[in-house]
């Protein structure tokens, strides 16, 4: 067995990872994602032969898992098996690239057309037969419809985590883990150095925040990404502030529509529906112009690094008054403007100042580092570990934990290089 690894190598973002047979000349690829430079230039994986792939499977829908995956439908159409759920979010997501990347893409919509005609939906909990080789897919925490794979081939047992969460949260229930059993584990490890705080004291202290600020006259903008984030912050408000005035924007309107419409994702469905129920969806100009003149309003928006969206109009038009306030709830990359935002209080564009008040709060949808820890753990039969999808040191860190704690090999692979097992 020889895995290859095209993105994610000691890197966060375009994962793709190739496992082939030394009997086979077929292969298997592990998404194929893709990744953005501080200038929003698009960065692809390293390339790979679509004619010799047997399939194509894809854990979930998010950009840097699959959005480079139409190239591979330029010049062959391999079989694609990924959950129904992140099939047409995954093409949502991919054409809201297409539309607004100011940059060449080595594809177009045919390409996406073609994709998805050569695709295979499979539920969670489902196994699908591939020439001699089983394909599990279950259940992996990260956001609805996401999934890991346990791939049975003629000699090896592999499990491929995706991204990857062991906690329940409003959208999605935590990754099972019982009856966990591979010979190799292919992991991400995002937060391979670091430990979130408990979800139940994280969305407290967030009511709490909101609250105030509301209380003292001013709205609040959320940004938050389109796929995922979006809703379970809406699901938040419709548990906890349910009399609230919360409007989303942007593209979290058709993902929310695809996530009732796809119940069996969902957690809790209950909350999804009411926030669905309660909560205002934004549709013109004129209705942003109101709400931005408006005190006591919560505004859930994309993008949420502020790199554009609806979310970029709210706090030029909010940031202004101290008595706002914008609140960050996902991660912010080095070089957008949402870190910058958080380190000295200012838009990258024209390093504008925000008078309102800036709060970060953590509604990660990754495992943090003694979650990833645990997850090894309760596998069993296991052999190696290969950790992918994160930094250097976040890899290194997780990586000698399983060592020392575990007694677990581990690889820490480069873009580019192969491990035999």
């Amino acid at each position: 067995m020889k895995i290859t690894v095209l993105g994610a190598g000691r890197e966060v973002g375009r994962t793709a990872i190739l496992l082939s047979e030394a009997e086979d000349s077929s292969s298997l690829l592990l998404d194929y994602g893709i990744s953005f430079d501080e200038y929003d230039k698009p960065v692809f994986p390293l390339s790979v032969a679509p004619s010799q792939l047997k399939a194509v499977l894809v854990s979930h829908a998010h950009l840097d898992h699959i959005g480079a995956t139409p190239l591979l439908y330029v010049s062959a159409k391999p079989l694609l098996i990924a959950t129904n759920l992140t099939l047409v979010t995954g093409k949502l997501m991919i054409e809201d690239m297409l539309r607004l990347s100011g940059y060449y893409l080595p594809f177009e919509y045919p390409e996406l057309a073609t994709m998805l005609e050569n695709s295979k939906t499979v539920g969670i909990s489902e196994t699908v037969e591939l020439n001699g080789i089983s394909i599990e897919l279950l259940n992996a925490g990260h956001i609805p419809g996401s999934a890991m794979f346990r791939i049975h081939t003629k000699s090896k047992t592999i499990i491929y985590t995706g991204d990857i969460n062991t906690i329940d949260t409003k959208l999605v229930k935590g990754v099972d883990l019982t009856n966990m059993n591979a010979d190799i584990v292919i992991m991400e490890s995002t937060y391979g150095m670091f430990n979130h705080p408990p979800r139940h004291r994280v969305e407290e202290k967030f009511v709490e925040t909101i609250k105030s600020v509301l209380d003292d006259g001013g709205s609040v903008l959320i940004p938050s990404f389109s796929l995922g984030r979006a809703q379970e912050i809406l699901a938040v408000l419709a548990d906890r502030m349910p009399y609230a005035n919360v409007y989303y924007d942007g593209m979290a309107r058709e993902i929310m529509m695809l996530y009732l419409e796809q119940k069996e994702y969902i957690n809790r469905i209950d909350l999804l529906r009411k926030a669905y129920t309660l909560f205002e969806s934004v549709r013109s100009s004129q209705m942003r112009k109101k709400i931005c003149s408006e005190p006591g309003n919560i505004i859930v928006a994309p993008a949420g690094m502020l790199k554009g969206g609806p979310a970029v109009y709210y706090i030029k038009r909010l940031g202004f008054n101290s008595r706002n306030a914008v609140i960050l709830v996902s991660f912010q990359a080095t070089t957008t403007p949402g870190r910058k935002l958080l380190v000295d209080g200012s838009l990258e564009e024209n390093g504008q100042p925000v008078n309102a008040k800036v709060f970060w709060f953590d509604f990660s949808s990754h495992a943090g580092s003694e979650e990833l820890v645990n997850i090894i753990k309760s596998v069993k039969n296991i052999e190696k570990v290969i950790l992918v999808h994160g930094s250097e040191d976040a890899i290194y860190t997780i990586g000698y934990r399983i060592r020392e704690e575990l007694g677990i090999e581990f690889y820490a692979p480069k873009n580019g290089e192969t491990i035999e097992i």
